[in-house]
């Protein structure tokens, strides 16, 4: 079967319908279960469990650490059992029916021994959960649409899954936010599984391979560890940069992202913020999306530093920004300039990916863009948290709450970026990055 992608001499490379249906809907759902694991898991454990934000930054870390092995493991098994179609199908399946256990966990009493309980269940089932996700997700998903698309159309295809993120979490607030308000966790996290599981036995009969997948020579272990040994970085030094800068820019976002929602709840003391998160997610959106057929025209790599630079003035503007319009406009800055920094590097990286390596790439991926982000942001966040040491006062309890200082935080990380990219001149691309010559 050939790869699905059509080709057509003198014209821009298209992708054909059912690859994009694949991405669609495989990459949207797989989102907003992320969506759940990222942002609302932080709030079930803030309002059911402790508001200590270092748990927080544990419960992240240690799903992060889980994802990128899984991400290593799987991609590589499925490097050399030359299909993706099964680890995907099978992994929603599995990661569905995780996600719904977290409604059934809760402190049984109101002692420290308790909430310590509670925090190590959620806290294990999180990884396991990840693991499974990732799996799917992170290795098997994302080798697929490595497989199923060209450098010419990439740009396209990763500014759409850049995107994902954003629908996802508007869909969520629009659908399930009243569940977490009313505190219906068990049917929140129940109905989120249940659509993850059903799009697994649909992936298992809309995701086809591309005929094009060669396994490696050699055994499993050896696959495993390829991306990690010297000799590889020394062969795709371009790629091990571009991972380099991708991790430097998603640690940024790592700095506030966990800590959003809570932010907007108890330090702005919006009580619209689905409205205010809807509305920049729709802006930053479409942003990402124009975006992408910019990034495909002028090169990928030469897109990344501006996009970054977009983030910056929104990270900035958003310590100012008090009131719903203030936020949802910087906010629409900071957020759009992050779906193309990640679009930019996304496509950079497949690019960069050698054919018969697509698998094991996605290992280094995840340490790129989950593993070093999430390990080192939300402690960053954390310290800088606790180092304002705001709190609010709930029922006679005081607990911490986030300030603004966490998005200048953010900033300074993500100016670090332009570092990396000075290095990566030292390693020009084989050929120049395409551009469109034409266009029907």
């Amino acid at each position: 079967m050939p790869n699905d992608t059509d080709v057509v001499p003198g014209r821009r490379i298209g992708v054909q319908g059912r690859t994009w249906a694949v991405v669609i809907l495989l990459g949207l759902v797989g989102q907003v279960a992320w969506t759940v694991e990222n942002m609302y898991l932080n709030v079930f454990i803030y309002n059911t469990i402790t508001t200590d934000p270092n748990v927080i930054a544990i419960t992240v870390a240690a799903s992060a650490i889980a994802a990128t092995l899984a991400t290593m493991l799987v991609g590589a098994w499925s490097d050399r059992a030359r299909t993706r179609r099964p680890f995907i199908a099978l992994g929603y399946v599995v990661w569905g029916v995780l996600t719904a256990l977290f409604g059934v966990i809760r402190p049984g009493a109101d002692t420290a021994a308790a909430v310590a309980a509670a925090a190590v269940a959620v806290v294990a089932l999180d990884c396991v959960m990840s693991f499974f996700g990732s799996g799917a997700n992170d290795a098997a998903f994302n080798a697929w649409v490595t497989d199923s698309t060209v450098p010419e159309n990439r740009g396209r295809v990763e500014s759409v899954l850049a995107i994902m993120p954003l629908i996802s979490m508007l869909l969520v607030f629009g659908a399930l936010d009243g569940l977490t308000r009313a505190g219906q966790w068990t049917t929140f996290f129940g109905t989120v599984g249940g659509l993850v599981s059903v799009v697994g036995v649909i992936g298992w009969f809309l995701v086809r391979d591309a005929s094009t997948l060669a396994p490696p020579t050699e055994g499993y272990l050896t696959t495993v560890l390829h991306g990690l040994r010297p000799a590889s970085i020394r062969e795709n030094p371009r790629l091990y940069v571009l991972l380099a800068g991708w991790a430097v820019m998603g640690t940024s976002t790592q700095v506030f992202i966990p800590y959003l929602i809570i932010y907007l709840q108890r330090y702005l003391k919006i009580e619209g913020y689905a409205i205010v998160l809807a509305s920049v997610l729709v802006l930053a959106s479409v942003i990402s999306v124009l975006g992408g057929r910019v990034i495909d025209r002028i090169g990928k790599v030469r897109a990344i530093l501006p996009s970054v630079a977009i983030m910056v003035v929104g990270l900035v503007g958003m310590f100012f920004a008090r009131g719903m319009l203030p936020v949802i406009l910087v906010g629409t800055v900071m957020m759009g300039g992050f779906m193309l920094s990640a679009a930019a590097f996304g496509a950079s990286v497949r690019d960069a990916t050698p054919t018969d390596r697509a698998g094991m790439v996605q290992g280094l991926r995840m340490i790129a863009m989950v593993l070093v982000p999430m390990v080192l942001g939300p402690f960053i966040g954390a310290s800088v948290i606790l180092g304002a040491n705001e709190t609010y006062t709930d029922l006679g309890v005081v607990r911490q709450v986030p300030t603004p200082w966490i998005f200048p935080a953010a900033a300074v990380v993500a100016v670090l970026t332009v570092l990396p990219m000075i290095a990566l001149r030292r390693f020009p691309a084989g050929q120049p990055e395409p551009r469109e010559a034409a266009r029907p």
